[in-house]
């Protein structure tokens, strides 16, 4: 009996779990989610599978080992009008030290505009004005160990602030790029935003408390401070599979495929296509966030033009992004890169 008893309590805790059809997902349980935020116009058109594209300073952000592709000198300016009128603005450079590998630069800036304060006395207003703002800067080193192998990582500091409250952060971001002997498929894979937590504090957190408001005598007013709860960053893992189905002079057609495992939601995965013509015209298309329930996102498009100044090695890169959100409509980027 007792080998009987022993033998049935597994099995049901087993069954138990196999039965219970609710998941947690840790949505809305990170800090900083500006950082998932795709930040080039040409990886977010192809539904953000861009963790094994090489040659483009997108890169930077979706894998950095990419970033081992850049011949001289690149940089790049993004704006979009995020959800609800936030503004959105990336803008990164990089250059090719040829043996020392390739060092860049990136800058992103996520900005709320003013509104009007408000409280549950003075629910019209109260005179005052406030604002939010997100800030990311990036160090980022890639090298190209073989002709099939590369890695990169990045560094950057985070900060965010609302009003007179803000908070920062260090993280890390960390890739690998692998060409494989099968039809050079690539394969990548990335870690990114593996830092500490991120805690609120300022002047908008100190108060005025009387301890003991039942007696009189004592002292009536202590200066206080709430104390805010320090958050994770939104860590997320990415590996990719990337590849030609047509490869010719005037021709390429790009596939693209991400799988995703973020620390405040379930996993879903990323599939783009890139089409282009002579290297100068591109066509581009993907789907985000399938297999994901309750996502407002999903198809993707846009394009891009590479225009070669005169018979110089520099070109002018102009891309655009357009991304369904469902019930929040869309969300259109406008790149404008060099390369030099």
């Amino acid at each position: 009996m007792k080998r009987l008893i022993f033998i049935l309590i597994p099995i049901s805790i087993l069954w138990s779990q196999l039965d219970n059809t609710e998941t947690i997902t840790k949505t809305g349980t990170t800090a900083a989610q500006f950082l998932k935020i795709g930040a080039d116009a040409r990886g977010s058109s192809m539904g953000n599978a861009f963790t094994a594209m090489s040659g483009d300073i997108g890169a930077m952000y979706w894998n950095p080992a990419g970033l081992a592709s850049i011949h001289k000198m690149e940089t790049v300016f993004v704006n979009a009008n995020w959800i609800s009128g936030i503004n959105f603005n990336y803008t990164a450079f990089a250059i090719n030290l040829n043996q020392l590998g390739v060092i860049g630069f990136s800058m992103t800036n996520l900005s709320v505009p003013e509104d009007q304060v408000r409280t549950v006395s003075q629910p019209n207003g109260t005179g005052e004005f406030f604002d939010a703002n997100d800030l990311a800067i990036t160090l980022a080193y890639a090298k190209r160990l073989t002709d099939k192998f590369s890695m990169g990582g990045n560094i950057k500091m985070i900060r965010q602030q609302i009003w007179h409250a803000s908070a920062t952060s260090f993280a890390a971001d960390l890739g690998a790029l692998f060409i494989t002997p099968f039809n050079n498929i690539r394969l990548g894979a990335s870690l990114a935003n593996y830092g500490s937590g991120m805690q609120l504090t300022g002047r908008d957190q100190q108060f005025s408390v009387d301890p003991d408001p039942t007696n009189e005598g004592n002292v009536e007013f202590v200066n206080a401070m709430y104390e805010t709860d320090a958050f994770p960053l939104p860590l997320i893992f990415r590996v990719g599979l990337a590849g030609e189905i047509i490869q010719t002079e005037k021709s390429r057609l790009s596939f693209a495929v991400d799988a995703l495992h973020p620390n405040d939601n379930a996993e879903w995965v990323n599939l783009g296509f890139e089409y282009a013509m002579a290297e100068t015209f591109f066509v581009r298309g993907g789907l985000t966030t399938l297999f994901r329930e309750d996502t407002e996102e999903g198809l993707t498009f846009g394009g891009g033009v590479n225009y070669r100044i005169g018979r110089s090695a520099t070109q002018i890169k102009i891309d655009y992004a357009y991304a369904a959100f469902g019930r929040l409509k869309n969300v259109q980027r406008l790149s404008l890169g060099l390369s030099f």
